[in-house]
């Protein structure tokens, strides 16, 4: 990273915030789109899918592996449809705010989660700012009682989202992450197609989308998803890890001012609900700050 032109860095950082904005744009396809979230999560993941297929073919990747990587990679898939099933579920019983900020409680879990999954100590300062995100969480509860079902997937996501961020930080030290995302949206494919097989629900699938509805889904699986991965990962091999958490950090507020620009009315909530997403996403942006000042060397 020593030697990048000070241009690249400029031009790198510019597609990483673009790419954040439209991470933060699938809460609003989200809300736009009419069907359920299994539904909405079965056609993104196989659009994603097949558009990362598509552009492994045109730039000739190599995406052999072993049959355990791919089991690991195919399992974990199954997390990740788990976390967007809820996450979108959320909004669909709540709004974009709501779920948005739950989702930033990701940090939380991670916190408590990194630590164990790489028997690692949880520190003193691990404890106090997910203390922090518990009280923001408090204070939704108490202020936003009509979206308890919605604050609930919503955190149900930030779990699932970092358990298998989590189990990938172990995966990518080894693999072309890329390539893992692909055989985890592979996976994710499968176990939303068996579930909806087991419960009956596959048979009775009904193409015949509203053309806003097969839009907004094209949107979502390609440029909210395999191409906004395959860029985020690009341009994050010529960044600084703490630089790209500040970043990412981003996410839930370009998804709220976005949701307050097209649904107005519906995304306003009560002083309580501020006051707790404003501790959380405080914590959430202090977290890397307090991460790196932890990993760097103490001077002699």
């Amino acid at each position: 990273m020593h030697n990048i032109p000070a241009k690249t860095l400029r031009q790198n950082l510019f597609i990483l915030h673009l790419t954040v904005f439209i991470w933060g744009f699938t809460g609003i396809l989200g809300a736009l789109i009419s069907i359920d979230a299994v539904r909405l999560v079965w056609f993104r993941v196989i659009i994603a899918s097949l558009s990362l297929g598509i552009y492994f073919l045109i730039s000739k990747t190599h995406i052999k592996i072993t049959k355990t990587q791919f089991l690991k990679f195919f399992f974990t898939g199954g997390i990740v449809a788990m976390h967007w099933i809820f996450f979108f579920h959320s909004i669909k019983v709540s709004n974009v705010s709501v779920s948005l900020i739950c989702l930033s409680s990701i940090t939380l879990f991670i916190s408590i989660l990194e630590p164990l999954i790489k028997n690692q100590k949880i520190s003193k300062g691990d404890i106090f700012i997910g203390l922090v995100i518990i009280l923001g969480i408090y204070l939704i509860f108490k202020f936003e009682s009509d979206y308890t079902l919605g604050i609930i997937f919503g955190l149900l996501s930030a779990l699932a989202a970092s358990l298998f961020s989590t189990i990938n930080s172990t995966f990518a030290v080894k693999y072309n992450a890329s390539i893992i995302g692909f055989y985890e949206l592979s996976g994710a494919v499968f176990w939303i197609t068996l579930y909806r097989f087991l419960i009956g629900d596959l048979h009775a699938e009904n193409l015949f989308l509203s053309p806003s509805d097969w839009f907004f889904l094209f949107l979502l699986g390609t440029v909210c998803t395999a191409m906004a991965y395959v860029a985020g990962v690009k341009v994050m091999q010529t960044i600084s890890a703490f630089k790209v958490a500040l970043i990412t950090n981003l996410e839930p507020l370009y998804g709220i001012a976005l949701a307050f620009l097209i649904f107005g009315e519906k995304e306003q909530m009560t002083l309580g609900f501020y006051l707790g997403g404003i501790l959380i996403l405080g914590a959430v942006f202090i977290y890397p700050w307090y991460k790196n000042y932890r990993q760097k060397p103490i001077s002699k």
